[in-house]
């Protein structure tokens, strides 16, 4: 088994001015390292986000999304909190609105699974819903 994660954000500055910079201007290299990081396997690479990461089909044009598959739990999480990511994460407020829903969930994937958008969406609603489950999780409930 694998790990998928979905993680969306909510745009509060334009993302174009200088006040979104310190996103957008880190996008390529964040995603780089986690493209070389220890138990990175894949992630959507939609054509329909541009450059800067926006994509359309989750919640509209002002949402940014993550969608990932890990080998482990403990590869995604070492990736989100010892490496240059924790910096961009720590900075989150200055760029996204807080949300009234879950940012993120994570689910367990058969090995070689590539989740859709659209099923990464409805396990952050299930999760938004039921609360934390093995079928939806954040980092709080582990099942792995």
């Amino acid at each position: 088994m694998h790990l998928a994660e979905l993680n969306i954000s909510s745009w509060k500055v334009d993302p174009l001015s200088p006040g979104g910079a310190g996103f957008t201007d880190n996008v390529s290299r964040i995603n780089g390292l986690a493209e070389r990081s220890d138990g990175f396997v894949w992630r959507l690479i939609d054509e329909q986000r541009d450059d800067k990461g926006r994509n359309a089909v989750c919640d509209g044009p002002g949402v940014v999304m993550t969608l990932s598959v890990w080998e482990s739990i403990s590869d995604l999480e070492h990736f989100v909190w010892n490496t240059v990511h924790k910096q961009i994460y720590n900075d989150k407020n200055q760029w996204f609105s807080e949300m009234e829903s879950h940012h993120l969930v994570m689910w367990n994937v058969d090995a070689g699974h590539q989740p859709t958008l659209k099923e990464a969406k409805e396990r952050l609603d299930y999760l938004d819903v039921n609360g934390d489950s093995d079928h939806a999780f954040g980092w709080s409930h582990m099942p792995m």
